[in-house]
């Protein structure tokens, strides 16, 4: 296990930078932000207040209407521009990310290259999406239809700390690209990736006033930002999303919600059991289990659950815990006390149960503060707080099935539906078992990454997992108005000499005929 080796403070010449950036209107208190490795300042920065959030969607407004007007290819440039800085400062992003986020260097760097290539995939296929597109008009050769998309104007982006790059910037970028200007309220624990990332957008050519950052705490800031833009994005827990769904349909605003999550994997019984194990392993203790796409369920074929298991605890102790900034350690810190105790509960509620802790089960104070070691539970039963409940930590239960049958329906049991991964041997009979998992994405023989990087294809949740898609074109066509323009030779309305009767007669056969030049003859006659 590494001990500590970081120096857990920000110069103050990079606070105080960073901290011009946020709108000054009022007289607020200071948030302290706390180093997980160390559980020691990093810095200040302010706790706005709402007029602080109306200052900051003001400027934003401005600023919008002169980037709407600029050539979608020009914005595209920018994007492109935006994984050039990013790649170019790298080792600083990775510095800032750990040090307010707890997590491994190698965890960190996913989120650097998640936003470059989020970058890249809207700078080159965005403009197509967004672009006027022909319909088919009502009458041929008489009407015809264009859809068009315009900016919604600003977006509302609330963000939580476990992916404080990605989920603050590469939410962003779409919306960026369709035109609009952005407000982002990062999470107080890790507002320093978000500024530090929205300086590096501003020297990549986005305009500097277009995106905005308030910083401070959720609950007196995010009515007033819902009040004020045009559209919300979310990631967070599912009650906090209930209520940011409520306040968008109060302003009549729409929004895109990733919430809550209790993923489970498959293991079917012709899996390849070593190649199963590396990627569950990882799939489960990623970010020290932090991601909201992370495994907490894994059901294994009984014919090969002992094998499994015995590989998965070895694999699971040979992690290594670690407070350094470099790609030494495999698991990071938890966030704070608060996600500590949360795991805590939720394993001394499974060993009360009479769940079997494996391996794990302890925090490790020898590395760092809030680091909780791998943790496999085996036994544990189904009312258990770890079975039904996310508890977003290094937390896995390891469970035996018959069949594939029972490991689909145990998957399914849960009102959450995010995520999911099937393991086999056969790639055909894994998507057809993954098509029957109730949930917005679905891996067969990798734990997430092949989703997650799939740029264009939608990612999101059903059921208690959220509404709505990021990634691919729907997750830039939320962020857009669409109009039809539609034209007519004539008007389509009788003229003055033909009588009604026959009017509606013409139309009746007119309608006939598209019917069956389209293939919709009526059923008698088919």
């Amino acid at each position: 296990m590494t001990g500590l080796n970081v120096s857990s403070s920000l110069s103050e010449q990079t606070v105080e930078r960073l901290q011009e950036q946020i709108p000054r209107v009022t007289d607020r208190d200071s948030l302290v932000v706390r180093c997980p490795f160390t559980d020691s300042e990093l810095g200040t920065v302010p706790a706005c207040q709402p007029a602080d959030v109306t200052e900051a969607v003001s400027r934003a407004r401005a600023a919008q209407s002169e980037w709407a007007g600029r050539p979608v290819a020009e914005r595209a440039e920018i994007l492109q521009s935006v994984g050039d800085e990013m790649l170019a400062n790298d080792s600083e992003l990775l510095d800032i990310v750990q040090l307010e986020g707890g997590k491994s260097r190698l965890d960190a760097h996913a989120e650097l290259l998640d936003i470059v290539l989020t970058a890249d995939y809207y700078a080159r296929q965005g403009p197509d999406h967004i672009a006027p597109t022909r319909k088919n008009g009502a009458f041929p050769l008489v009407t015809t239809a264009v859809e068009h998309h315009d900016p919604v104007g600003v977006v509302g982006l609330i963000e939580p700390w476990n992916y404080p790059l990605t989920l603050a910037i590469s939410d962003m970028l779409p919306a960026l690209l369709a035109g609009n200007g952005a407000v982002l309220k990062p999470a107080e624990d890790t507002p320093f990736s978000a500024l530090r990332a929205v300086e590096l957008l501003v020297e990549a050519g986005v305009p500097e006033d277009l995106v905005q950052v308030v910083t401070g705490y959720g609950e007196p800031l995010g009515e007033p930002l819902i009040s004020a833009v045009d559209y919300v994005t979310f990631t967070g827990s599912t009650g906090t999303g209930r209520t940011v769904a409520s306040l968008a349909g109060e302003h009549l605003i729409d929004a895109s919600l990733e919430l809550g999550g209790k993923n489970a994997a498959i293991v079917l019984d012709d899996a390849d059991i070593p190649t199963a194990v590396r990627g569950l392993v990882h799939g489960s203790y990623a970010n020290a289990g932090q991601l909201c796409i992370s495994f907490e369920r894994i059901f294994v074929d009984e014919t090969v659950y002992d094998e499994f298991c015995a590989q998965f605890v070895e694999a699971a102790e040979a992690l290594e815990l670690g407070a350094s900034l470099d790609f030494g350690p495999d698991v990071g810190s938890l966030i704070g006390k608060h996600q500590l105790e949360t795991v805590e509960a939720h394993v001394a509620d499974a060993r009360e149960r009479g769940a079997t802790v494996e391996t794990g089960g302890r925090r490790r104070t020898d590395v760092g503060p809030l680091f909780y070691e791998p943790t496999v539970l085996t036994d544990l039963p189904g009312d258990a707080t770890a079975a039904c409940e996310e508890t977003f930590g290094p937390v896995v239960s390891i469970t035996p099935v018959a069949d594939a049958d029972e490991a689909v329906e145990r998957a399914n049991d849960t009102d959450y539906g995010l995520h999911a991964s099937v393991w086999t041997g056969d790639t055909a009979r894994g998507k057809t078992v993954a098509r029957r998992i109730e949930t917005g994405t679905a891996c067969v023989n990798d734990a997430y990454l092949s989703m997650w990087a799939s740029t264009d294809a939608p990612m999101g949740g059903v059921g208690d997992s959220g509404i709505g898609r990021r990634h691919g074109a729907e997750g830039l066509l939320k962020y857009t108005e669409s109009q039809t323009v539609s034209t007519a030779r004539d008007p389509l309305v009788p003229m003055p000499s033909v009588p009604n009767r026959l009017w509606a007669a013409g139309s009746t056969l007119t309608v006939r005929a598209l019917r069956r030049l389209r293939g919709l003859s009526p059923l008698s006659e088919r």
